[in-house]
């Protein structure tokens, strides 16, 4: 130790930094014109922080909407706001709200400081401080709202009484290197029971007691007195909002001044006790020794000590002011309110989560229905914004039950358009969605078309060829499998990114498809006649390709709606069933969109191995296949076939060379496919088959059989 004594030097405390939602200077807009009126009395406010050591936010005393009190109520919110989140550390605060910006700039600020200040040292003299540790880390907020330009002046300040003269930092080392392997283990799961109790989790100061035998444990500060008989080690335990090596938070200086003051200790062991994903880490959190060494007037309880604590703005004491003029249109708003989980997923839990990739990309939804609507929503949800929805149908009185964005309006006359409907939910769900209906049939194999019409085909053929050529993402959600022949033809020859959600009564499939047969680039795809590579099964990293939803067919898609009962004809399912695949085939595409190999990625379903998986969402399976009958769900990898007649060479290259002419041969002639993929004759084979049987026995063997 007196090596570490031969360095001390003054203890330095990071101080707070103020992080202020939109949503707060939203409600004081309302609690001002409402409520307050020209009433400025001071408003109960409260901010939160959290023991944490992600740099991002770290030393972030943060407001949002629940801090201010509501219309109703003459209290903050504290209650509501912090109980039961682990990661929000309740700090009361008082806000002084001006009426003028005149007001605002003589406030005299030194003696606002002092008498904030005089709150915290006539806590730490009654004992309040003690009882309730949380009015140890108060602040204080200034502002004046100009409600006409929608502009907001305001500073912070956190009032810490000043130790004089300074403490002196003896030690400062990781909790992990000061403490016995024993004793870490032990105090962090002291540590982490105090933290999920619901009695102790919002009590920011603590005692940390370890005794001999190194087993730790957790006690208010009012238990200081009983921990003196029992403890070989005390350490005044704090949690910390700072995440560097060197330096503890800014709540430690009244906590020193507390310690000194109630139980007048000159040497403190502190614990600065901070997160990594929500629970202890004692090898980010520190541990330091402090010697304290005061002037004769701060044994005087009648003489408040000096205080600091204005927050700093680009180096200088001055306040800020915030236009939210265009961001507090409510467009806007929502908009910052519909990205709060996906950017608050990057604090911990998913810091590699680009919010851009999923902004930017274009989704096209074949299929308006059950499927179609909820993925939508699903998309939305991930902050996916450019979603287009092709249908024909028109919205029927037994649709809104079961497709979510639709009402019983839109059945009405007729019944509206299932596109048109959809995009005007969607934008009322959500304004600054960029959604596009498209009102247009899918040709399919096995629907001939009559002559007259060929035309009229042909255009909405090159128009769906153009669509998924505009957008990154295809999703399949149609009722029947020829309507997704062409779609899964169209993505094949292009490599767009496809996912296929299908339905049974009470079972589903998810998948992704692979790669199309041929290494897709621009010159390819702007000219047939260019150098395409090796026609193969394989992938551009030179792997098995995935396949496709008819991979697995040893038969063309035909027409599956004609000469049906209504049962066969509409997509009969239990009702839990699309919102379940629909989630899957958003998760699954979310999941692409982050792996770096992208559609190229290989397959992963072993669940054993997810919590260890270096991809932030974890595996990423090729088929989920799940039964409502059974509660079951299962992972399942089929590869791609070269008589596949959607995705294989032949029928990939037919269509390159013959274009528009082979899609209407193929939509006529329902044999046409099986024909030139080789399944006709395949499939004339497996009826010349025969069984001999041999029922000589060798040896004690099986019956053994030839073919």
């Amino acid at each position: 130790m007196a090596g570490q004594e031969n360095k001390r030097s003054i203890l330095q405390f990071a101080p707070f930094q103020s992080v202020v939602d939109e949503g707060f200077w939203h409600r004081l807009s309302s609690l001002k014109l409402n409520k307050l009126g020209i009433d400025d009395s001071p408003i109960p406010i409260t901010g939160f922080y959290a023991p944490c050591s992600h740099s991002q936010v770290s030393n972030h005393l943060t407001l949002s909407s629940e801090s201010l009190p509501s219309e109703s109520s003459q209290q903050s919110s504290r209650a509501a706001s912090s109980h039961g989140n682990r990661n929000r550390r309740f700090v009361p605060g008082t806000l002084y709200n001006t009426n003028t910006v005149e007001s605002f700039h003589t406030l005299d600020k030194q003696n606002l400081l002092k008498a904030e200040a005089k709150k915290i040292w006539d806590d730490i003299q009654t004992g309040k401080a003690v009882e309730d540790s949380a009015v140890l880390s108060r602040f204080f907020l200034i502002s004046f709202a100009d409600l006409k330009k929608w502009s907001f002046h305001y500073w912070f300040a956190f009032p810490a009484l000043m130790l004089d003269p300074p403490a002196t930092l003896v030690d400062l080392r990781p909790a992990s290197q000061w403490l016995s392997m024993a004793e870490v283990e032990s105090v962090s799961a002291a540590c982490n029971e105090w933290r999920s109790s619901s009695s102790t989790a919002d009590v920011p100061f603590f005692l940390v007691s370890v005794a001999p035998n190194s087993h730790a444990t957790v006690r208010h500060l009012k238990d200081w007195e009983a921990c003196q008989n029992d403890a070989r080690k005390l350490l005044f335990g704090f949690y910390d909002p700072c995440h560097l090596p060197n330096n503890p938070g800014w709540p430690l200086r009244n906590f020193l001044a507390l310690i000194f003051s109630r139980w007048n200790l000159e040497r403190v062991q502190f614990l600065c006790y901070r997160e990594n994903r929500g629970f202890a880490d004692m090898g980010l959190s520190i541990i330091g020794e402090a010697l304290i060494t005061v002037s004769q007037g701060w044994r005087d309880s009648q003489c408040v000590p000096n205080a600091v604590g204005w927050e700093l703005y680009k180096g200088k004491k001055v306040p800020r002011c915030i236009g939210l003029a265009q961001s507090l249109d409510p467009t806007r708003l929502a908009i910052s309110a519909a990205d709060l989980n996906l950017k608050l997923m990057r604090w911990r839990a998913l810091p590699s989560l680009n919010l851009k990739a999923l902004s930017s990309i274009k989704c096209l939804l074949l299929g308006a229905g059950t499927l179609g609507c909820q993925v939508a929503r699903m998309l939305m949800a991930w902050g996916v914004r450019k979603i287009t929805l092709l249908d024909n149908g028109r919205v029927s009185m037994s649709n809104p039950l079961r497709q979510s964005l639709y009402t019983m309006d839109d059945c009405l006359n007729g019944g509206e358009f299932k596109t048109t409907a959809a995009v005007k939910s969607l934008q009322r769900i959500f304004p600054a969605v960029e959604a596009e209906g498209v009102v247009m049939a899918i040709p399919m194999p096995g629907h001939p078309v009559p002559r007259q019409e060929e035309d009229s085909v042909l255009d909405d053929c090159r128009h769906l060829c153009d669509l998924i050529d505009s957008h990154d993402v295809v999703f399949l959600l149609t009722d029947t499998r020829e309507s997704r022949w062409l779609p899964t033809l169209l993505c094949a020859n292009t490599n767009k990114v496809t996912i296929t959600a299908a339905l049974g009564f009470d079972s589903f499939l998810v998948m992704r498809h692979g790669t199309g047969p041929f290494r897709h680039t621009a010159e390819a795809a702007n000219a047939l006649s260019a150098d395409i590579g090796n026609l193969s099964l394989n992938n551009g990293n030179g792997r098995q390709r995935l396949g496709c939803y008819f991979c697995s067919d040893v038969v063309a898609p035909t027409d599956s709606t004609s000469n049906r009962t209504l049962d066969q004809q509409c997509t009969v399912t239990r009702p839990g069933l699309a919102p379940i695949a629909s989630a899957l085939a958003v998760e699954l595409l979310v999941g692409i969109l982050h792996h770096p190999d992208g559609i190229l990625a290989e397959v992963d379903v072993n669940s054993s191995t997810a919590g260890s998986s270096e991809q932030p969402l974890g595996v990423l399976p090729h088929q989920i296949r799940g039964s409502l009958s059974q509660f079951s769900q299962m992972t399942l990898v089929g590869h791609s076939s070269n008589s596949c007649t959607a995705c294989c060479h032949t029928v990939v290259s037919e269509y390159r060379n013959r274009g528009m002419e082979f899609i209407l041969q193929a939509i006529n002639h329902p044999t046409y496919l099986e024909d030139l993929t080789g399944l006709t004759e395949l499939m004339k084979s497996a009826t010349l088959l025969t069984l001999d049987w041999d029922n000589e026995i060798d040896d004690g063997d099986d019956d053994r059989f030839e073919i």
